[in-house]
């Protein structure tokens, strides 16, 4: 690909190498290289089941890094809320249809999915702050329920002339009623990173957001600040960042040519939650936990959620320990058969890395001294995401990873059965340990699988481009890290995707 001047002046100001721009459109145009599953993680086969025996020293390790200060709660937080309320868009005969309160059955889905969002509409956390909304428009919200007004209701809450909630992230929508207010995900994060940490203590979270958005989630944090440091009696210690333009990415249009818009310039779009593993590899963190924005609960269901972490933080604690001790034993006796031979037993029986006995220290060092995860993994419930599953690499290698859908090739029989046998799901709900045995910080970019990225097709102001997402944060873009996947109930997981996953018991009072 031969980029114009304008081109590579564009591309310049960006940060963006014009040879990887010319690997993505190469990538765009070849195609994704779909996953290889061998065999699906399954308990005793790639998945530990903690036994009950092990919990007091984990939660005693867990206490140990509390008190050090080593832990960093990082949470991805720029999704936008758009697609949570997509159930709610209508046409206008479908809103007609619903404001008569007598239903003609068979109801089409989306007149059952208004109906129900009307009917339930009070249980909802922001219906206090939608009431507020349309009163200073002149609108009664009572009267609008009278009346089954579905569409300025919708239109209060989804568009600018209300909480606009259809524009917004959705770290900071209104999920659950409190005796102080409404608290968004953002706020849960907070209440439960403090609630993890202990009375009188530091507390600190990362989050990664928009740009757009950044002030918002300031100011959020402002007003509930000092609310929340003297009920946890603690102190709060936020930090946030964006993702760098340096990760978008090239999209082709129809005909196979880079995409561009009405001026001729290229149009680049945002390389997806894989550009987050530069986000976390410029903190300066220790021990970070990763959680999905969404996957909060109020303070009276958090202990579940609250227990799973610090087994999980414990698990990788001692791993680590043993972990780096073995990499300093390697760095001053390279040598020694016994060192080498404990080694290999910890990295076939506890990493469950496939290896043969070697003498080559160099190979030994390579293999072990990568960073290391601890990945909670709960039973298939039936919600779209990633798995667990063995795979088999470039080089032969087998491995541990988290696969999502679209980087299987569901065509193929063998690996449409193996899919459909997989036991677990992945919440992402995990723990990192980015330091090595010498406490400093890994390149985290040195452990990422550049081949895994994603390609789709997608509709753009009528016209069927091909868009590129980089290797998954926690898919391709830990892929050669060392992985290990715990099994945590399914009570820990309790994502929002819907509007309607609010109405769950998990998220009422």
């Amino acid at each position: 690909m031969n980029f114009s001047a304008d081109d590579l002046k564009q591309l310049k100001a960006l940060h963006i190498e014009p040879s990887q721009a010319a690997r993505q459109l190469a990538r765009l145009r070849t195609g994704q290289i779909d996953i290889t599953l061998e065999r699906p993680c399954t308990p005793g086969d790639g998945i530990v089941q903690i036994s009950s025996d092990s919990h007091d020293s984990l939660n005693k390790s867990f206490a140990k890094a509390v008190a050090a200060g080593r832990l960093l709660r990082f949470v991805p937080a720029s999704g936008a809320a758009s697609r949570m309320f997509s159930q709610l868009h209508a046409d206008a005969a479908t809103l007609a249809a619903c404001r008569t309160a007598q239903a003609d059955p068979p109801l089409s889905p989306a007149e059952r999915n208004l109906r129900r969002f009307f009917d339930e509409l009070t249980s909802f956390a922001f219906y206090q702050d939608l009431e507020s909304a349309m009163a200073e428009d002149g609108y009664d919200l009572h009267q609008a329920v009278a009346e089954r007004d579905l569409a300025l209701i919708i239109r209060y809450l989804l568009e600018p002339c209300g909480l606009s909630y259809s524009r917004l992230p959705k770290g900071l929508l209104a999920f659950h009623r409190v005796a102080d207010g409404a608290r968004t995900p953002f706020v849960e994060h907070l209440a439960e990173a403090a609630l993890l940490k202990g009375l009188n203590g530091v507390v600190a979270l990362h989050f990664t957001v928009s740009a757009e958005h950044l002030p918002l989630f300031k100011a959020q944090f402002v007003a509930w600040r000092e609310t929340l440091e003297n009920s946890y009696e603690c102190h709060f210690e936020v930090s946030y960042s964006t993702q760098n333009p340096s990760t978008d990415t090239l999209a082709l249009d129809a005909n196979g040519q880079p995409l561009r818009d009405k001026k001729g310039k290229l149009v680049l779009r945002p390389g997806g939650h894989g550009a987050l593993i530069e986000n976390l590899n410029a903190l300066s963190g220790d021990i970070i936990m990763v959680r999905n924005i969404d996957n909060v609960v109020p303070d009276a269901r958090k202990e579940t959620n609250l227990f799973c972490s610090r087994l999980l933080t414990g698990y990788l604690l001692e791993t680590q320990k043993e972990q780096h001790a073995l990499l300093k034993a390697l760095h001053e006796q390279p040598n020694d058969p016994l060192v080498h031979e404990r080694v290999v037993g910890f990295l076939a029986d506890r990493l469950q890395t496939e290896i043969a006995l070697t003498d080559d220290s160099k190979a030994l060092l390579d293999l072990l001294d990568r960073p290391l995860r601890v990945c909670g993994m709960v039973p298939i419930s039936g919600e779209p995401g990633g798995g667990p599953f063995w795979v088999r690499d470039a080089r032969g290698q087998l491995t541990k990873q988290i696969v999502e859908g679209s980087q299987i090739d569901k065509t193929n029989a063998g690996q449409a059965d193996i899919l459909a046998r997989s036991t677990h799901f992945n919440p992402v709900d995990m723990v990192c340990g980015v330091s090595n045995w010498r406490g400093r910080p890994y390149d985290l970019s040195r452990f990422v699988d550049e081949d895994a990225v994603i390609v789709a097709s997608k509709v753009q102001d009528g016209q069927k481009i091909r868009v590129l997402e980089l290797p998954g944060l926690w898919n391709g873009g830990m892929a050669k890290w060392h992985t290990i996947f715990v099994e945590i109930p399914s009570e820990a997981f309790n994502p929002v995707k819907t509007v309607f996953d609010l109405l769950r018991p998990a998220h009422q009072p």
